[in-house]
């Protein structure tokens, strides 16, 4: 966690080592939250961690890469006794086959990522609740370690009920025999987002994101989708029903429009096809149309694939209208078809 130097109050004064007071304060605090955060010091180095978990120099130095953090150097006091268990336990779920040699980094790094990217919000948000009720620094271990439980536990619940979400989606379309699934993919992004990112504060910025990104996380959960992933102002989501895709696009360009921030409008590219889904994300052709149907659309239209057009073909709550061929390298005959909704 960031703290300011200088924070912990007093002047600036030179210690003996030519290193300042504030400085020194500022390093203790630092460890003591870490102490909290990590529920362990650090006693171990490189070296120990090989002889502990009993694996190689080169394994241990590969799944700490993989988990997103640099090379240490022997000597250096790094790892705890969490650390240890970790690599151990990692190393028991490739040695009983539950997590394949063939697969372990690829598993380790995709959970580092996914982690790193919620560790860096719940940082800033926990640094802002600590600088609004504005406690002396010397108290913020203290809090960070009241609060810590009670955020780990709604971070398990909400872990778990993803556990429950994703097995029911496996178990009602399961994967055929290479690992591919009917899906429906969507690409939106904001038209002229980029220019309108200069003229405005990194305020404004923020607020801009953050509006698209809620509409687009509750539209898509309430057409039974998911979201893949969110750049910037790009959202990659995807839903297992044609209808179920049709609605979402629609409802989103609508609750887009409708924002009370006035948020540019917002395109879309739909296609279904068969889709390579690991360890999170998506791979297919089917992605690089959908994506490539977004990149086409005019502001405030959805463009769908023959595919899909022809799936959607009879409901009545759609119009569908063929447009021009699309010229695209690799793709010399995309047919796109614009998708509304039926007038009442």
């Amino acid at each position: 966690m960031a703290v300011p130097t200088g924070a912990a109050g007093g002047a600036d004064m030179t210690r003996g080592d030519g290193s300042s007071k504030d400085a020194g304060d500022t390093f203790e605090l630092e460890h003591r939250v870490e102490e909290v955060l990590l529920q362990a010091p650090r006693r171990y180095t490189r070296l120990d961690i090989h002889q502990r978990a009993g694996i190689s120099p080169e394994r241990a130095r590969r799944l700490w890469r993989s988990l997103g953090f640099p090379n240490v150097g022997d000597e250096e006091l790094i790892f705890t006794d969490s650390d240890v268990a970790a690599i151990g336990l990692l190393e028991q779920l490739r040695a009983t086959g539950l997590v394949p040699e063939s697969v372990q980094h690829a598993v380790v790094r995709s959970m580092a990522q996914a982690m790193s990217g919620l560790a860096v919000w719940q940082v800033e948000l926990l640094h802002q609740i600590l600088r609004h009720n504005n406690p002396p620094p010397e108290e913020w271990p203290d809090r960070l370690a009241a609060m810590l439980p009670r955020l780990e536990y709604v971070q398990n619940h909400v872990w778990r009920r993803h556990l429950v979400a994703a097995a029911g989606r496996m178990l009602s379309s399961p994967p055929d025999g290479t690992d591919l699934r009917t899906l429906v993919v969507g690409s939106s992004d904001l038209v002229g987002f980029t220019r309108l990112s200069r003229r405005i504060t990194p305020t404004q910025l923020i607020d801009l994101v953050e509006e698209f990104h809620g509409i687009a996380a509750d539209v898509t959960t309430g057409h039974r989708g998911r979201i893949v992933k969110t750049v910037g102002d790009a959202v990659l989501f995807v839903t297992d029903g044609p209808e179920d895709a049709a609605q979402l696009a629609l409802d989103l360009l609508e609750r887009t429009a409708a924002s009370e921030l006035e948020l540019p409008e917002l395109r879309t590219g739909l296609a279904i096809g068969p889709t390579l889904t690991r360890f999170g994300d998506i791979y297919g052709e089917v992605v690089d149309v959908a994506t490539r149907l977004c990149t086409h659309a005019r502001p405030g239209r959805i463009l769908v694939d023959h595919a899909l057009a022809t799936a959607l073909d009879g409901d009545r709550r759609f119009r569908l209208r063929l447009r021009r061929p699309i010229a695209e390298p690799g793709y010399p005959k995309l047919q796109p078809w614009g998708l509304r909704r039926a007038p009442d």
